[in-house]
């Protein structure tokens, strides 16, 4: 047993890195690991109910991550885009694939009407990586492909909503869709009502513990209550568990939940796609790899011209077109899940072994797309045009927050300069754990949320790893959690200016070897703002008090070494 651990995590290892280095995702990794140590090849595990169980947890963590996506007020920003250009293209790839489908299968047409959606899906983890790797996240390009995929995850919810239709319990289409339709309005209002009344209320009274542990327990006990009660409704628990998500992505803990919950998630996804790729039956996919290599091709043809025609048609540059076509052009790992949720189920869609073939088109057309992308690339590079094609950069991006200054802290000081920031139209976001200061701060009108700021995942996800943020101020009262908050930002950005807050002349310099800009001691800049205005009151002249006050200031105070008795103070 421990010899076919050492094998697997080896044999991860090595294709991990491999497929990285191609800027290939991870999960086509996990995959073709699944297979190699599979039955049909090194027979290191079998496909037991350990597995699937492990697979089940996985499926509900991924359906969780896609739910903490879709968050209301980002959905309305960018309503144009999302319902415009994202359901344009899914129309367009699923009307092209509909007649092609009912020519060569034997499917239903129910059958031949959802596989054309699930193929109209892309991978919404492959292609944010992608584009943050080429930087271009932030582009018109970037917003758009962002607006696609956003749109894609909400058509998640009728599409699960309509699972039971497979299952032999409604067999009338119209009242189906009006049944769908309702059905999944009616979740996505309920989502908002529970939020703000139940959760946000429960989630407070958990925070203030200050417990990690609890924090993290009630995420997993709300995915657990949520699949729990879709399944006594007859509904998929994975529809369950992405309510839960979407529960959480309309609270202020959205973001430090997105940090607590990362590593499980990563650690049960990659046991869900694992488990999948051991469930492939190779030898009929070997029986059958002219199909799925023409499949492969095929779909990608017909997902890059739909996404070019519907993109020229809304105007959008015909190098961004391109480049949107490109990076969508790929099956995604919703069709995956929906392929196993279905098969966990007992529903038959269409056939087991075309759900096989599907799957490995799927798997193959994610594999292709980096590899597509760098042929354009080069081809692009030895044209003069491409030069001046390049995709025009945004003030903003599909991120609900895009900060200019990170503020660690929201006690008095982070306040004041949070206030002054707001003043002047400066883009900011601050993060604490106090729950009590959080809520009076949003009350009167500052951008504040839960949040850890040692926690380099949650610096991350609040758009510090992202070049628009320019300053990060460390308002945090305690030494030692300033010093530690100072050195995750680091290990995020570290070219980043940062500006803290010190109680004595001890911590500042501690500060300030740690990497900060500026780093400002309390009691000593209070009491020369007291002597300034002590010398004025006696009749000394302001620029004699200001050459004082510099005197004392440069060097880091080494002036008031002698003069101070006591470092604590």
């Amino acid at each position: 047993m421990s010899l076919s651990v050492l094998i697997f995590f080896s044999m991860l290892f090595v294709l991990v890195f491999l497929l990285r280095t191609m800027r290939i995702g991870a999960i086509v990794a996990f995959l073709v690991a699944g297979m190699i140590s599979g039955p049909f090849i090194l027979d290191l595990f079998q496909v037991n109910s350990t597995w699937t169980f492990l697979g089940d947890l996985g499926i509900l963590f991924l359906w969780f991550n896609i739910g903490l996506e879709i968050n209301m007020k980002r959905l309305w920003k960018m309503r144009r885009t999302i319902f415009g250009f994202g359901a344009a293209q899914v129309l367009m790839v699923a009307t092209m694939l509909f007649p092609i489908l009912v020519g060569i299968t034997t499917w239903s047409i129910l059958g031949v009407i959802t596989i054309s959606l699930l193929l109209a899906m892309s991978s919404t983890s492959e292609d944010l990586q992608l584009l943050t790797d080429r930087n271009q996240l932030n582009t018109v390009m970037g917003h758009q492909t962002f607006s696609i995929l956003l749109f894609q995850d909400l058509l998640s919810i009728p599409l699960l909503a309509m699972l039971p239709v497979f299952a032999g319990r409604s067999l009338n289409f119209g009242a189906t869709v009006i049944d769908v339709v309702v059905t999944s309005a009616t979740l996505i209002f309920g989502v908002v009502i529970v939020g703000r009344f139940v959760l946000n209320p429960l989630m407070r009274r958990v925070s203030k513990l200050k417990s990690r542990e609890a924090f993290l327990l009630v995420v997993m006990l709300n995915i657990a209550l949520w699949a729990v009660f879709m399944d006594l409704m007859g509904l998929p628990v994975g529809l369950g568990a992405f309510l839960a998500g979407m529960l959480m992505s309309e609270t202020i803990y959205s973001h430090q939940v997105r940090a607590e919950i990362a590593p499980y998630a990563l650690l049960f996804l990659s046991l869900f796609f694992v488990s999948l790729g051991m469930g492939l039956n190779l030898d009929i996919l070997l029986a059958n790899w002219y199909i799925v290599v023409l499949g492969m091709v095929a779909l990608v043809l017909i997902k890059f011209t739909a996404l070019f025609m519907v993109a020229r048609v809304r105007n959008i540059p015909l190098h961004d077109a391109r480049l949107i076509a490109l990076v969508l052009s790929q099956g995604g790992e919703f069709a995956l899940l929906m392929f196993q949720t279905m098969k966990t189920s007992g529903i038959s869609a269409v056939p087991p072994e075309h759900q096989e073939l599907l799957t490995a088109i799927i798997i193959l057309s994610m594999v292709s797309t980096p590899f597509l992308l760098a042929i354009h690339d080069r081809i692009m590079r030895s044209t003069k045009w491409f030069t001046r094609s390049r995709s025009r950069q945004l003030n903003g991006g599909g991120n609900n927050v895009q900060p200019e200054v990170i503020i660690c802290g929201f006690g008095r000081v982070g306040q004041i300069i949070a206030y002054v920031l707001g003043s002047r139209k400066i883009p900011y976001v601050a993060i604490d754990l106090d729950v009590n200061a959080i809520m009076m701060g949003r009350e009167h009108g500052y951008n504040v949320f839960y949040g850890d700021s040692t926690n380099s995942s949650v610096l991350r996800d609040f758009g510090l790893a992202s070049r628009r943020v320019r300053a990060v101020v460390v308002a945090l009262d305690n030494a030692n959690t300033a010093r530690n908050a100072v050195l995750s930002v680091r290990s995020v950005a570290p070219r980043v200016k940062i500006f803290a807050r010190a109680r004595n002349l001890a911590e500042t310099r501690e500060l300030l070897k740690d990497g900060v800009q500026e780093a400002w001691p309390e009691t000593i800049e209070s009491s020369l703002m007291l002597a300034r205005g002590v010398l004025g009151q006696l009749g000394i002249a302001d620029t004699v008090i200001s050459k004082l006050v510099d005197e004392m200031r440069s060097e880091n105070y080494a002036e008031l070494d002698n003069a101070i008795t006591d470092r604590n103070n």
